[in-house]
């Protein structure tokens, strides 16, 4: 097994410095990626390689575009775990800090997803619990580009959501685009020991600074849900109920994940204060539909009686 590692070694350094020669007769942007997203190591890329990319694909539309491509080439051109997630790493910081049309050029990508939910490394147990973290951040990528389009730039503290100046369906709506980005969030690998790899390591903390927001944004939705409780319909109520029930599902696995960095205990507070005020408005409307049919009932009773004792007087008033 070591030796066929070490020949794993040599052959990805060999493949590196294949393609960069290659590279050297395409363009300058396929060298960056191509030593950004390189075989050696389980280190994330460095700062400097990531503005080198950052740099070439910012000078026009077509630079932008042309980085997309190789770097989505690259990604879905390697069955390296160590490369897919580098090549997520960079994506990922393009999300986040990379210029307006670098962004524009992802977004307008062909929005099938990134494709990796049956990638894998088979070269060892290692590389093979390695691809879940390619998977699993593929995924989450996948859910927080739909977030961003929603809810703009991720380090613009001071944005609020949209929809929150919206209808009750419309503020349910946003509420399940943020949970189905949660869901993916705690749907984690088990091996959460590999956080002892650099990589995976830094790749969790990126995550986490997204997620931070992210909770701002649910903590801001789920208290104007409270606040909206007595105008929900019963069924308007009862999607809310499931949704923070749904919600209240990912705590463990998102406490296990980030080891309690991302805690806010007043988030989860505030979701159990309003899944207590559906409950009890589920409950009264309930209770008032109950009457309104035992009343209608009464009603109905009452009616029928009086056509029957009419129909009776009718009766005896012809036979005198």
């Amino acid at each position: 097994m070591a030796n066929r590692k070490k020949l794993r070694i040599l052959i990805s350094f060999l493949k590196d410095k294949s393609s960069i020669i290659k590279a050297t007769f395409s363009t300058s942007i396929h060298r960056a990626i191509l030593r950004a997203t390189n075989h050696a190591t389980c280190t994330p890329p460095s700062d400097h390689h990531i503005d080198t990319v950052f740099s070439l694909g910012s000078q026009n539309s077509l630079s932008a575009r042309t980085t997309v491509e190789a770097l989505m080439g690259r990604l879905h051109g390697t069955s390296n775990a160590n490369v897919g997630l580098k090549c997520l790493f960079v994506l990922h910081n393009v999300i986040i800090n990379g210029s307006v049309v670098l962004k524009d050029q992802l977004f307008v990508y062909p929005s099938n997803g990134l494709k990796l939910s049956t990638f894998r490394d088979g070269l060892d147990s290692y590389t093979w619990e390695l691809s879940d973290w390619v998977r699993w951040y593929a995924a989450v990528l996948e859910e927080t580009l739909i977030v961003y389009w929603i809810l703009g730039d991720f380090d613009n503290k001071k944005k609020k959501i949209k929809f929150l100046t919206e209808s009750n369906s419309e503020l349910l709506k946003g509420m399940d685009v943020l949970l189905s980005y949660v869901d993916e969030l705690s749907n984690s690998p088990e091996s959460l020991h590999l956080q002892i790899n650099s990589l995976v390591y830094e790749i969790v903390r990126l995550v986490g600074e997204d997620y931070r927001f992210v909770q701002r944004e649910i903590f801001a939705t789920v208290d104007e849900i409270k606040n909206r409780v007595p105008s929900f319909s019963l069924t308007e109520l009862t999607r809310t109920e499931l949704a923070l029930n749904r919600l209240e599902s990912c705590k463990k696995r998102l406490s296990l994940l980030f080891i309690n960095r991302a805690r806010n205990d007043r988030l989860w507070e505030l979701v159990s204060e309003a899944k207590g005020n559906v409950l009890g408005m589920i409950n009264e409307k309930q209770q008032s539909m109950v009457l309104v049919k035992f009343k209608s009932q009464n009603v109905a009773e009452l009616t029928q009686l009086n056509y029957l004792t009419s129909a009776g007087s009718c009766r005896l008033l012809l036979r005198g």
